[in-house]
């Protein structure tokens, strides 16, 4: 792609107010382009936004740009239909209150917020791409072998510290065998005590990537952008991106959503690998996602349309993106056993590994940073639990630093 002609400079956005306690900004400037590099847009025209990485995070805030009258381009290493990064391989949970045992009341309050977006994103993408995506909001059962009760009782001490105050037990509930087995008969008789976090639910990811995609196609179609597929980006600007091949990419603003991809201008960004395995068991049932706490590790086993179960657990800090261990597999597997043995017959059809962004503090950037280029980026675990959040927030930005796009409405319901 040719970068567009140039034009005058105009001033990096301002910061705007942060939606929620663990969000903050950018810690520093990105050095290897600088704010003299021009935008590309035109008198007249939607203002023109590039967005380097097609992640959850970069084509969540393309589509809702595009659908706000904006023009889009969207960039990415890979090809759209690759699965090795953090998005596709994730189990997609949306869980705010089992995540207390790790993480803060910021990340409590995104994944929140984002629970209530969820239905309504979920709506629009369908009605515009006709697309059907899983989702389900019935809550997640926790519960442990016999011999793991001090793990239980541990796990639940900590999401009680962290629970926010006033929540008056709305989120967690105690539960002995029968109230286990009521929920999910397929486990009656198997465990004595666990925990259901009512309020938290899950969606495919695979069907929400595929959604995208298509509301993208026609949203980019629309506006004259494109969805440049196998052209990395190796720095961003508040008005750019530079590709891997030295070509300027001018455009109103940039936004970085390249995850581990953003290392160099992002201070502290590194990879947390997570490994999963998904199988196919049509003969087991279960409604909703179930975590098995162990004392050394505690995996989650989500259920997918189709008899298809993601499970999970590993989280090493490591920035090895190779293919999942036989370590990691057999405690997948033994564990998932251990749930219930019906899943000794399940098909087993990945296993895959990953890595998600992370800061020291495993709180997400979303927003511009000091030399005005924005970014969203650091979901480290918590990608589709806080993404609509942090997604929504820098569209309001946007909003903010470059108006309405007015005219170009019509862009909002390309189909």
């Amino acid at each position: 792609m040719n970068a567009a002609p140039p034009r005058a400079e105009t001033s990096p956005p301002q910061p705007f107010p942060q939606g929620g306690e663990g969000v903050r900004e950018p810690a520093a400037p990105n050095s290897a382009l600088t704010s003299s590099i021009c935008g590309g847009g035109r008198e007249g025209d939607a203002p023109r936004i590039g967005i380097a990485g097609a992640g959850l995070a970069g084509r969540l805030l393309a589509w809702r740009l595009l659908r706000a009258g904006y023009a889009v381009e969207l960039f990415d290493a890979h090809a759209r239909a690759d699965r090795s990064s953090a998005g596709p391989t994730a189990a997609a949970m949306l869980s705010p209150t089992a995540e207390l045992a790790a993480a803060d009341a910021g990340i409590h309050a995104l994944g929140v917020a984002s629970l209530s977006i969820w239905p309504q994103w979920l709506a629009e993408l369908h009605a515009q791409t006709g697309h059907d995506i899983y989702f389900r909001r019935e809550g997640t059962l926790v519960v442990a072998h016999a011999a793991d009760r001090g793990a239980l009782e541990h796990y639940t001490a900590l999401l009680r510290a962290h629970l926010p105050v006033g929540d008056g037990g709305a989120s967690m509930q105690t539960l002995g065998g029968e109230q286990i087995s009521a929920l999910e008969p397929l486990l009656a008789g198997r465990f004595g005590q666990g925990l259901f976090l009512p309020q938290e639910g899950q969606l495919a990811n695979d069907q929400l990537y595929a959604a995208l995609a298509a509301a993208l196609d026609a949203g980019l179609a629309a506006c004259g952008g494109a969805w440049h597929e196998g052209v990395a980006i190796d720095a961003v600007a508040p008005a750019a991106l530079l590709d891997a091949h030295g070509r300027r990419h001018g455009f109103d603003l940039a936004v970085d959503c390249r995850g581990i991809g953003a290392r160099g201008g992002v201070p502290g960004l590194h990879g947390v690998r997570g490994e999963v395995l998904t199988v196919f068991a049509p003969g087991v049932s279960l409604r909703r996602p179930v975590r098995l706490i162990h004392p050394r590790y505690a995996i989650y086993v989500a259920p997918r349309p189709g008899g298809q179960f993601v499970v999970g657990a590993t989280e090493l800090d490591s920035e090895d993106a190779g293919p999942p261990t036989l370590r990691s597999t057999l405690e997948l597997g033994s564990a998932l056993y251990s749930l219930h043995p019906e899943f000794g017959e399940a098909r087993v059809l990945r296993l895959a590994a990953a890595l998600r962004p992370a800061l020291p503090d495993h709180h997400p950037v979303a927003g511009p940073d000091a030399s005005g280029v924005w970014r969203i980026n650091g979901l480290f675990r918590h990608g589709y639990l806080i993404a609509p959040a942090l997604v929504r927030q820098v569209e309001q930005g946007i909003v903010a630093a470059l108006g309405a796009p007015g005219p170009q409405t019509e862009l909002r319901h390309a189909a």
